[in-house]
């Protein structure tokens, strides 16, 4: 089996700050970094690091040889990225002291990419293999239908949220992620509880307060969040969501793979970045060893 992630690839820039800022306001910032980001990259080194085979369809511009770079070192297939004329993706986070954020997105070649190419990438596809997508690119809907028709288990991280998006991505979906703002934002907007949405499971993660599984006919899964010393929360739903896929994609149970999530991003938080924080498999399962 594997795990398959059609998604965003960007250059972040990331500015630490005293505090985020108001409107109109202008801050210093106290340091600069600048790393590899975008949730589907995001997801798909989280899930290689623990442990899955990752493979991943999406694009860069002309400026995207260092990402790849480190998606590959990572352990991540990119023989599915397109290269494309133009910037590649990239995000400005605002990151404060106690390791809140702000992010502002570009969507570069994620916004360009070729549909056509990005269904063909799918070739080698096997049955129950993972498919993990969200709303950073285009053609979310169609690469869901595509996978599952054949016969992949499709994750959706319904992020950054648009009502039409999720609408439209639903029907071909298995397993919707979504934070605890998302949650309440979907629920408003459709006015329907959890169990009569259209898709199997849903995933709500809610960061310090922990995570549940909910599916249809069974108890609510409901898992904690492990103590850290919180030094960054940016990426920590992509590693969340993408070691879960690798959990499942090994065989876990939803709960022992909950479990493993929320190992993995108590984890990523703990350290500085988004993409290079993300832990791998022997990290994952230490934390898990000491925690009980």
């Amino acid at each position: 089996m594997a795990v398959w992630c059609f998604g965003s690839i960007n250059i972040d820039h990331f500015y630490a700050l005293p505090h985020l800022p108001a409107p109109g306001e202008t801050l210093a910032s106290s340091g600069y970094r600048q790393e590899l980001g975008g949730k589907g990259a995001n997801q798909s080194v989280a899930a290689a690091r623990a442990g899955a085979e990752v493979r991943h369809i999406g694009a860069v511009g002309a400026d995207g040889a260092p990402a790849l770079f480190e998606m590959e070192a990572a352990g991540v297939d990119c023989r599915g990225v397109q290269r494309l004329e133009g910037a590649t993706g990239h995000a400005v986070i605002l990151v404060d002291p106690a390791g809140e954020n702000s992010i502002v997105l570009h969507a570069g070649a994620n916004g360009a990419l070729d549909l056509g190419a990005a269904l063909a990438a799918l070739e080698g596809v096997e049955l129950d293999d993972i498919l993990l997508i969200q709303n950073e690119t285009a053609h979310q809907a169609a690469l869901a239908e595509a996978a599952m028709g054949l016969g992949m288990d499709v994750i959706y991280s319904a992020a950054p949220f648009d009502l039409a998006a999720v609408q439209a991505v639903m029907p071909f979906v298995n397993t919707l992620v979504l934070n605890e703002v998302e949650a309440a934002q979907l629920q408003a907007a459709l006015d329907v509880p959890f169990e009569d949405l259209p898709v199997s499971n849903v995933v709500i993660t809610r960061g310090a307060a922990g995570a549940s599984w909910r599916s249809r006919g069974m108890e609510v899964i409901e898992v904690a969040a492990l103590p850290v010393a919180v030094v960054d929360t940016t990426g920590a739903g992509d590693c969340f969501t993408g070691a879960l896929a690798a959990a499942l994609d090994a065989g876990q149970t939803p709960d022992a793979a909950m479990r493993f999530a929320a190992a993995a991003a108590a984890l990523q938080v703990s350290r500085a970045g988004t993409a290079a924080a993300m832990p791998v498999l022997e990290e994952i399962e230490a934390l898990l060893g000491e925690s009980g």
